[in-house]
């Protein structure tokens, strides 16, 4: 490794310390390789957590479904009335403070260019790194997604995404328009609806509930459609879109109370609510985009990975047109569960990759 205020060498730079991040940092350390020596893992987020420190306060850990243990090390007797962003940013501390992995944060990076000799240059806050491999595990929480409709810039309420969502406090009396039919504008819209004064949803396509049991068989097909969009090189849609969202009590009783009654999209934003083609109206005082996130993947540009259709081709969890960079949480391993398994794959694949005989530098 180069002094500091030079560029600084190491066998792989991992980019996010979610649970992508760590899982991957976890199998390199168990392969051999060691923190801040052979490998470094870098996070913009000011503390341990990935994106769940930054879940609205209502989210509590019981309402957590399919939240799956990092390697190595269980999520034991966690209380399921407290917050999730404090559950999991516990959890994730003394994880990376068990295995040493020694992360590194707030570091921003901007870009991943191709380097010297065969390596890749990361460009950071922190200053160059120089890499034979990349794992970028930086999730999709930063870049949230806006659609865009007539008005939208006359309305004189507020409008704010689940990124920014504060609970259903800040509701309380107020007209709401929800928009999004995923598990967040479902859980929105059912917090939203025991303060607001009104409740408006609206989706682009008829939410798919799932009733009935969901095993091993009917995850592993849902998977293997998102898979079949990044292996064309689509953007990836999201898990939960293909496999539906599950029947819970709360479901239940907010149907019955008609809470999911859902409206099709609406076609204009006026300064004092929504309207559609068909002459009907909505009054509302704020508009809530429950409307998902797009990939975190701006600093790979410069490679070039992209394909026509928008996405970057992922055999597993290696670029098709670059060996050396694996996207990890990418896709169909967005989940946690899935993010364990890629982590490990993309490891392995890794340490192949560092077994050839390095590039000689020019």
């Amino acid at each position: 490794m180069a002094e500091p205020g030079g560029t600084r060498d190491v066998d792989v730079v991992v980019i996010g310390a979610g649970q992508a991040g760590l899982s991957s940092a976890y199998h390199l350390r168990r392969s051999g390789l060691v923190p801040d020596r052979d490998f470094v893992t870098l996070d913009h987020s000011p503390r341990p957590g990935g994106a769940w420190q930054f879940r609205w306060p209502s989210l509590t850990y019981g309402k957590v479904h399919g939240m799956h243990a990092l390697p190595g090390m269980e999520l034991t007797g966690a209380d399921g009335s407290r917050p999730s962003s404090e559950v999991v940013g516990g959890y994730f501390t003394a994880y990376e403070e068990r295995f040493g992995l020694r992360v590194r944060r707030p570091v921003d990076v901007s870009a991943v260019r191709e380097g010297d000799g065969g390596r890749l240059r990361v460009e950071t806050s922190d200053g160059l790194w120089s890499a034979r491999a990349l794992i970028s595990a930086t999730g999709t929480w930063d870049r949230p997604f806006w659609p865009r409709y007539p008005g939208q810039e006359t309305f004189r309420g507020r409008q704010l995404h689940t990124a920014g969502y504060p609970g259903p406090g800040a509701f309380a009396g107020l007209r709401v328009v929800v928009v999004g039919g995923g598990a967040s504008g479902t859980q929105h819209l059912m917090e939203i609806a025991d303060v607001a004064a009104e409740t408006t949803w609206v989706t682009r396509r008829p939410p798919v509930f799932r009733e009935g049991p969901f095993g091993e068989e009917q995850g592993r097909a849902a998977v293997a459609l998102v898979e079949e969009r990044v292996r064309a090189g689509l953007p990836p849609r999201s898990v939960v879109s293909v496999t539906g969202l599950p029947v819970t009590e709360a479901v239940e009783r907010a149907r019955a109370r008609g809470v999911l009654d859902r409206l099709p999209m609406f076609d204009r934003i006026t300064p004092s609510g929504v309207v559609w083609d068909d002459g009907r109206r909505v009054e509302a005082d704020v508009i809530l985009w429950a409307t998902g996130f797009r990939p975190v993947i701006d600093h790979l540009a410069p490679l070039r990975l992209r394909e026509p259709g928008g996405g970057i081709r992922v055999e597993d969890t290696r670029a098709v047109r670059d060996e050396r960079v694996h996207l990890v949480g990418y896709g169909p391993s967005a989940s946690t569960i899935g993010a364990n398994r890629a982590g490990r794959a993309a490891v392995r694949e890794i340490r192949a990759l560092l077994a050839r005989e390095p590039v000689p530098v020019p």
